[in-house]
């Protein structure tokens, strides 16, 4: 079931928390998005330029096509905190393929089956075994890490040929090649999620994985599928992200996992699950890059963009809650 089709107040949506959520789930995330580009606008100089819109566009493509993946897992009511380290394991099998004398296209599917195989192993823990999601994905979230480590003796592998940086540096038509791989994601998970059977079992496990048993789906298949999915989408971050610094590094993409969590939530999706929007996502994850870019802009300190980061994920969490108890 998906945002546009799950149960929604009528009308106007009413008064209260329900009239809150009705409203917010029709346009909140984009106003909330206009209106913090208009403060920007007027706070940071040079903000509203289009290289900057570019900059911010290239900046937020890591996060949006991570928070791409996690959107379909937290749909299943589940959660993924191992995306930092899997993003980190991609790029490391990328660039050791690539510096071995694998052609670009090798080492691309080298990073891609990394992410694939970590998203299986996870989507398998949870479904097979019924472990919580978050037990998983905690684990995981170490053991890819160490295995990042262990494969580059803890120390940054530089890619030397150059071929290697267009996925990171390139461009297609002026337009940055992380942001066009960012919209073909977002065009593929679309798809997925708005026009196919699959997207209905995926609402239906995420809403209630008993009813959804007993109407004939099959849960585990479903759970294994999308975690696996996901794994590609975070495999393709971490290679966009090992050609954009031209190296693998073993610390790469820690703390993204948040980000990627805040962009899913801010978005509309539903920590409960059974609900959400992939455009959503998108927009959350602008949302997240423009007040980043506008604090750099602006010289504030580092530690207080995390301060700032973070209130904007409790308010989400909060919001989720709201919309929660408004559709009760």
């Amino acid at each position: 079931m998906s945002a546009a089709t799950a149960p929604a107040p009528t009308s106007s949506g009413g008064g209260g928390a329900r009239g809150f959520v009705y409203w917010w789930d029709k346009i909140g995330i984009f106003a909330v998005l206009l209106v913090l580009v208009l403060v920007m606008s007027f706070l940071a100089d040079n903000f509203l330029t289009f290289d900057n819109g570019l900059n911010v566009a290239r900046s937020v493509s890591i996060n949006a096509i991570l928070a791409a993946g996690m959107t379909m897992i937290i749909i299943t009511a589940g959660i993924d905190l191992s995306v930092g380290s899997i993003l980190a394991v991609a790029g490391v099998a990328g660039v050791l393929a690539h510096t071995a004398g694998m052609p670009v296209l090798v080492s691309v599917l080298a990073g891609l089956a990394a992410g694939a195989l970590a998203g299986f192993v996870n989507g398998a823990l949870i479904a097979w075994l019924a472990l919580p999601a978050f037990i998983v994905t905690l684990g995981s979230m170490t053991y890819l890490r160490g295995t990042a480590y262990s494969l580059l003796n803890g120390q940054p592998l530089i890619a030397n040929d150059l071929s290697y940086r267009g996925m990171g540096n390139g461009a297609v038509a002026a337009i940055p090649t992380p942001v066009v791989l960012m919209v073909l994601v977002y065009a593929f998970m679309w798809f997925l999620l708005e026009r196919t059977t699959f997207s209905r079992h995926v609402y239906a496990v995420g809403g209630n994985p008993e009813a959804a048993r007993l109407a004939g789906i099959n849960v585990k298949s479903v759970l294994v599928k999308v975690y696996s999915i996901a794994g590609v989408t975070t495999g393709l971050a971490g290679l966009i992200f090992s050609a954009r610094v031209l190296s693998a590094q073993p610390r790469a993409g820690e703390g993204y996992e948040l980000d990627a969590i805040a962009a899913v939530v801010l978005g509309g999706t539903s920590l409960a699950g059974g609900r959400g929007r992939i455009l959503g996502t998108l927009v959350g994850a602008l949302i997240i890059g423009v007040l980043t870019n506008g604090l750099v802009l602006m010289n504030v300190p580092f530690f207080y963009q995390l301060v700032i980061k973070g209130v904007v994920i409790v308010l989400a969490i909060a919001l989720d809650s709201l919309r929660r108890v408004g559709n009760s």
